[in-house]
């Protein structure tokens, strides 16, 4: 079985991609407790899986258990495999032994990860006085370089915003072309792409820079990634078979979808069979203000396909002082489009940018919904911690999160490589 250290996991987007493509992961390094929660969570569901114990993850999502009691279910070491730091030079040596123990004396196949990207993101760069220049997230590549100088994986996939490719360092230079540089430094060839997860089965316009590196001189072993021929599905398939709630109603323990017809839930690994109960559909609450507004939002649509500005609302719906930018800050996820808006971390503090398209629901989408978007499956939980509740901690790894499809499609292409270097490591060392 090939295994993967996934670096920067985040709630495991990325991760829950290559396992559905066939790998094993090794250890998630996260420093975000509530993802560490959630990669733990979704590791005791996979373990129980294998098992045919899910009674005992239902009972969990139910509320019957708690968490200790749920994760006192698995073997200790399946929720040690997620190890809460956050990647600097002073944990790396802690970091190393506890992967080393973990390991077990097998060699590592695979590296996978991206660091956090506010600091490449062009928007974050805009808000950002000094455009993120010297800002000490731009090097956490460097520490990503530390993994493979230790683990030398065959092969490595390193994801990022497109940004990335136009984030300069203080002498002008670009951090992509540094990067590079440090890898092949590091013994690895290394070759990217901009690749749109709409083209490989996620309803989501999303762009993001992945880039593989294979250890070793090469060149042109960038996998054929195939794109996901999805026909006529638009949005509205992907919330439809979901209960019917308005603002501030729904809940966070499983609740029964209604009857589903349509293939696409299927074939995106989303559902596993018709009726599936959800956690998570919980709409927030939302000020009159904002209800108007988001109805007006929604008719324009209806209406004739129009995006409605700031500027288009009524005076007195008018309340932000800036009304020079930002004039789009109020957007419906259409659900007659293939296609939605970009889901991201914003969506965590308010859900302006993603307003349900049914006007009778009258409110913005649930973490389920945004988690559907990501293409995460039904039955991914997301957790919290004492310090951030539910429905927030739940937005904000969603909107961080790599769209598990995306993932799947470059795990799986990149699987036979991977395989192949594996079993010629496997006859060098008989031959010796």
């Amino acid at each position: 079985m090939l295994n993967y250290l996934d670096l920067f996991a985040g709630a495991g987007g990325l991760s829950e991609g290559f396992i559905q493509a066939g790998y094993t992961p090794i250890a998630h390094v996260e420093m975000d407790k509530a993802a560490c929660n959630t990669l733990k969570t979704r590791a005791a569901y996979h373990w129980l899986r294998s098992e045919n114990k899910l009674e005992i993850y239902n009972q969990y999502l139910n509320g019957e258990i708690s968490r200790e009691m749920f994760y006192a279910s698995v073997p200790e070491g399946i929720l040690a495999s997620v190890l809460n730091y956050e990647i600097s030079e002073d944990s790396l040596p802690e970091i190393f032994e506890q992967i080393d123990t973990l390991l077990e004396g097998k060699l590592l196949d695979l590296i996978v990860g991206g660091p956090p990207c506010q600091a490449y993101s062009l928007v974050g760069r805009a808000r950002s006085e000094s455009g993120m220049v010297g800002d000490q997230r731009n090097y956490l590549y460097k520490l990503y370089a530390r993994f493979l100088q230790r683990y030398r994986p065959n092969y490595f996939v390193f994801e990022n915003v497109v940004g990335l490719l136009s984030a300069k360092e203080e002498d002008e230079s670009y951090h992509f072309d540094n990067m590079r540089a440090l890898f092949r430094e590091c013994g690895y060839s290394t070759e990217y792409r901009v690749l749109n997860a709409s083209d490989y089965g996620v309803l989501q316009n999303r762009k993001r820079v992945i880039l593989i590196g294979k250890l070793g001189e090469a060149a042109g072993f960038y996998p054929e990634i195939s794109h996901v021929k999805r026909g006529n599905i638009t949005v509205s398939e992907l919330l439809d078979d979901l209960p019917s709630i308005k603002a501030g109603e729904g809940t966070n323990t499983p609740v029964e979808t209604g009857d589903y017809t349509g293939s696409y839930l299927y074939s995106a690994a989303i559902k596993a069979y018709n009726h599936e109960p959800v956690t998570l559909h919980v709409a927030r609450p939302h000020i009159q203000q904002d209800l108007t507004i988001y109805k007006l939002v929604v008719e324009a649509w209806n209406k004739n396909h129009s995006r409605l500005s700031y500027l288009d609302l009524p005076v007195k719906l008018r309340t932000h002082h800036n009304i020079t930018s930002f004039l789009d800050r109020f957007k419906v996820v259409a659900g007659d489009l293939p296609c939605s808006q970009t889901v991201v971390a914003h969506i965590s503090r308010d859900g302006h940018y993603y307003i349900h398209p049914d006007i009778n629901q009258n409110r913005s989408l649930t973490p389920r919904e945004a988690a559907r978007l990501q293409t995460f499956p039904d039955n991914y939980y997301f957790e919290s911690t004492k310090e951030e509740p539910g429905r927030t901690a739940a937005f904000r790894q969603i909107g961080n999160a790599v769209p598990v499809r995306l993932a799947y499609s470059v795990a799986n292409a990149l699987r036979r490589q991977v395989e192949d270097a594996r079993n010629q490591e496997i006859k060098n060392e008989r031959n010796k």
